[in-house]
């Protein structure tokens, strides 16, 4: 105890040493103002975002002009005092809302990677590397000239020309990549070849802007060039690209793997995107880039992990599309003084400096576009959309009024210099866009990118297989394993336990027989499967209470889809397959597939099936969700098989008699089927299936399929069915219960929750 207190003595000392120098929590003053700026602005954002919108334009030009009506330009000028209360000219209140103002900035880059296609990117590669040389190059030339010409009442050392116009150039260069991207949302744009180019070429184009700014701002706060620091800049880019693209691809998926398997959830899975993003984006500034390539490059990674919940992204893009993008785009605005602008020199040379940041950057942008085999309209528009400087030239003359490069005056003319080009851009993007004609290969890809989205196979990424070993089970494996060729998935193969003990006498020879038993069962699905070599696989033994609660409780860790074999040949009363398997059915937070394989199984052992050879495939359909489900899977697994999908709908004859009975026909009744089924149809062909309908008559449906069935000697028949809940027990409804016990084929149920 004498040696703790020792100990404490110079921690305490220091303490009381320091003790006038203790930082003090946020003023009660500081946080009202930040509060009423922060509703002030959203208010006004939103609602010109929304009026905007009325009037058929992007509401981010709303969101822009809110922050010049709330400057000095318009609220200044009616009640000065009031907007100099709310807005003071104070440093730390105006950084209080500059870092909120940078979280918008880096949330609208984080949601703009996960909508960033990489693979398109790639293939448009060299299209967008020359659009942005051209975007760079020639702003940088005109830029330079302007600096050079313009009079010494603009400059703030005269005898600094050099600097200055290199400045100007600088700033002629870069492109505001959180405007393009919110442009491109707001114009639904952003999935079109022409939107992922526009960002590639943004993203290439402020790489390269902010290296020379940082090679600029050296050089005024030294007055010399310095190679070190060109060296340093554009070392710095190309490594972190480097390893974030090769191994930071695989550690960013392995965190995002751990978290989904261990934590589980939205909410953790939106966390780690957030952490790993800001660390990236705290990296690139730490080395001297634009804390903005971190969060892009990750938000990237993060969209093309498997393992990154579709919840998550829609729920971080309505955040930042409802809050934080608003609050930047508007206080951005707030430092513009169009009232300083209207000095007629001023306005003269503000004039030209636009004239000339304009003509700049689409000659660059056009020209690169044409060299790279874009069309005409299609250069006019990445001309459109490079020109929008919004907040990063901001940030770029707030460096250059901080390091003694602009005055005040020329700091007025870069900042309406980015408002006016921020404005321009999404009338000139929606014109020249409206002329794009697009390609049949892209009209293809966005018409299956479309249909991927309402698909229920292609959204399925993560499946898990219970399993204990047997016939039902090991042909349910096969099915996946076809799924898995055809699509990119990851499946868990999980031997459940119970917690039950046996008794003391033979409880080490049980756990050696349940430890091999598990073995077996997980190296036969394995088997069973085939996958190909691109699909992960993990095998996990778990035990719990029960069965059912193990399978239950990794099933909540974001899984799409549970894969179980049905019951043994005897089942207890009052279930459907059995306790276990009703109960996971019944209790799943996801999809469900139960096969029943109708083949002996043997007691005792594990007894390996042969490979089931599907040639027919048989689905009933009645136009529901739940029969496009299951077309969707027979579809899927006939593509990889060569089998044949014969979609069947049974017109029930006393029901049309009594439905038609004044028409005394089935001629409409069949127009309806008809249609129904070439609609399921077109669903299975667009999945690479071979496909044919039929249209069944009789009073019992059930008796219809499964005679179709048998003529028609099919492997496998397919039924989408919803759960209802009888008497407690699972129950898909009497003609679901009749195929799956009287088939004489292999059969699978698929539910949704």
């Amino acid at each position: 105890m004498q040696n703790l207190s020792l100990m404490l003595v110079p921690v305490l000392a220091a303490q009381k040493a320091a003790g006038d120098g203790l930082i003090k929590p946020l003023g009660h003053h500081e946080l009202l103002l930040v509060l009423v700026q922060l509703s002030l602005l959203l208010l006004v954002a939103r609602g010109l975002g929304e009026l905007m919108r009325r009037i058929n334009l992007p509401p981010v030009v709303g969101e822009l002009l809110a922050g010049v009506l709330l400057g000095p330009s318009l609220f200044g000028l009616l009640l000065p005092d009031l907007q100099a209360h709310i807005f003071p000219k104070s440093q730390e209140q105006s950084n209080l809302l500059s870092v909120i103002s940078w979280l918008g900035v880096l949330f609208l880059l984080i949601v703009t990677g996960l909508e960033t296609d990489l693979k398109l990117i790639l293939r448009k590669g060299k299209t967008a590397l020359l659009i942005s040389l051209g975007g760079i190059i020639i702003p940088f030339i005109t830029g330079f000239g302007l600096g050079w010409l313009l009079p010494d009442n603009f400059l703030a050392d005269p005898e600094k020309r050099l600097v200055f116009s290199l400045f100007i150039a600088t700033a002629m260069s870069i492109s505001a990549v959180p405007v393009i991207a919110k442009v491109l949302m707001d114009l639904n744009l952003i999935r079109r070849d022409i939107g992922q180019v526009t960002l590639a070429a943004g993203m290439t184009d402020d790489t390269i802007g902010w290296i020379l700014l940082s090679v600029v701002s050296g050089l005024a706060s030294s007055g010399k060039f310095d190679l070190g620091t060109i060296f340093h800049s554009v070392s710095a880019a190309i490594l972190f690209l480097a390893i974030a693209f090769t191994i930071g691809r695989t550690i960013v998926d392995q965190i995002l793997r751990w978290v989904d398997d261990y934590v589980g959830g939205i909410a953790a899975s939106m966390s780690v995107v957030l952490i790993l993003s800001l660390a990236a984006a705290a990296l690139t500034h730490a080395l001297g880039l634009e804390a903005a390539l971190g969060a892009f490059v990750l938000g990237i990674l993060a969209g093309q992990s498997r393992r990154f919940s579709n919840e998550a992204g829609h729920m971080l893009e309505v955040f930042t599309a409802s809050f934080l993008a608003p609050i930047f785009f508007a206080s951005a605005g707030l430092k513009v003084n169009l009232l300083a602008l209207l000095v007629p020199q001023t306005l003269l040379f503000g004039l030209i400096v636009l004239a000339v940041a304009c003509v700049g950057k689409f000659t660059g942008a056009y020209l690169g576009s044409r060299v790279g085999g874009l069309s005409h309209w299609e250069g006019l528009a990445m001309g459109s959309g490079m020109n929008a400087r919004g907040a990063m030239e901001i940030v770029v003359a707030t460096i250059g009024l901080s390091l003694g490069v602009l005055n005040p005056q020329m700091y007025s003319i870069i900042v309406m210099v980015a408002i006016v080009t921020s404005l321009m851009a999404p009338p000139l993007l929606r014109w020249t866009l409206s002329k794009v004609v697009m390609s049949e290969e892209e009209a293809r890809r966005l018409e299956q990118e479309e249909q991927d989205s309402r698909s229920f196979i292609k959204q399925i990424q993560r499946v898990l297989i219970p399993t204990s070993g047997g016939p039902n089970i090991q042909l349910a494996a096969q099915l996946v394993g076809y799924m898995a060729h055809q699509n990119s998935i990851e499946v868990t193969s999980l031997y459940a336990l119970s917690d039950k003990q046996p008794q003391k006498k033979g409880r080490r020879a049980a756990t050696q027989v349940k430890d091999t038993a598990a073995e077996e069962a997980l190296a036969s699905v394995a088997e069973e499967m085939q996958l190909p070599d691109d699909t992960t696989l993990q095998t996990k033994m778990e035990s719990g209470r029960s069965k059912a609660e193990v399978i239950l409780n990794e099933a909540n860790k974001n899984y799409d889809l549970i894969v179980l074999g049905a019951s043994e040949q005897i089942r207890p009363q009052k279930t459907l397959f059995n306790l276990l398997v009703d109960r996971v059915v019944q209790e799943a937070p996801c999809a469900t597939m139960v096969v029943k394989s109708h083949l002996p199984q043997a007691k005792g052992k594990i007894c390996k099936i042969a490979q089931q050879k599907l040639t027919k495939i048989l689905v009933p359909t009645v136009g529901t969700e739940y029969s496009k489900n299951a077309v969707e899977m027979a579809s899927t697994i006939a593509a990889q098989t060569g089998a044949l999908v014969m979609i069947v709908n049974v017109i029930n004859l006393p029901q049309v008699e009594y439905i038609l009975y004044e028409q005394r026909s089935l001629t409409p009744v069949k127009e309806i089927a008809h249609d129904l089924l070439e609609q399921q149809a077109a669903i299975g062909r667009n999945l690479g299936a071979d496909v044919k309908t039929y249209i069944l008559q009789g009073s019992s449906p059930e008796r219809e399929i499964l005679k179709f069935a048998q003529t028609q000697e099919v492997d496998l028949i397919i039924l989408g069915s919803s759960i209802r809940m009888v008497t407690g027990r699972v129950f898909f409804g009497h003609r679901v219960d009749a195929i799956l016990s009287k088939a004489h084929c292999p059969v699978a149920v698929i539910t949704t929750p």
